[in-house]
């Protein structure tokens, strides 16, 4: 039986993308079935437009020296490489809402969907992590 893993992206910095979407691919490269719940600050990573300009924190410019001495992909390129390995991608529908965003403001290929889409997928899952 394959095993599942539900992660939750609340925040939305650079460090959290290169969390949420390391762990999403990794379990995906290791036949484990991924879907990521973006809420709040965590829709930042499948925006089409914020997804460009993820803040680094505050002290630790000094890592993005290190992401390009070490090649490690970019955000967007992460995130391809997640939807290409079949990561669920599901965009929380009620806090679309309240900031005022359509589908169309994110990446191609994501769904939308409220708490308890992602908790039918979470719900008999094996791994359920928050980021």
């Amino acid at each position: 039986m394959e095993k599942k893993v539900a992660i939750i992206a609340s925040n939305g910095g650079l460090f959290d993308a290169y969390k949420v979407f390391n762990i999403a691919t990794a379990a995906a490269a290791t036949d484990q079935e991924v879907a990521i719940f973006f809420t709040f600050e965590g829709l930042n990573l499948i925006h089409k437009e914020a997804d460009q300009q993820l803040p680094m924190p505050e002290g630790k410019e000094h890592f993005a020296e290190g992401f390009a001495k070490s090649n490690v992909p970019a955000i967007p390129e992460l995130v391809a490489m997640a939807q290409e390995m079949g990561v669920t991608f599901i965009g929380c529908q009620m806090t679309m809402d309240v900031m005022g965003l359509e589908k169309e403001n994110f990446i191609d290929g994501i769904e939308v969907g409220g708490a308890v889409t992602f908790l039918e997928f979470a719900k008999d899952a094996d791994i359920t992590l928050t980021f």
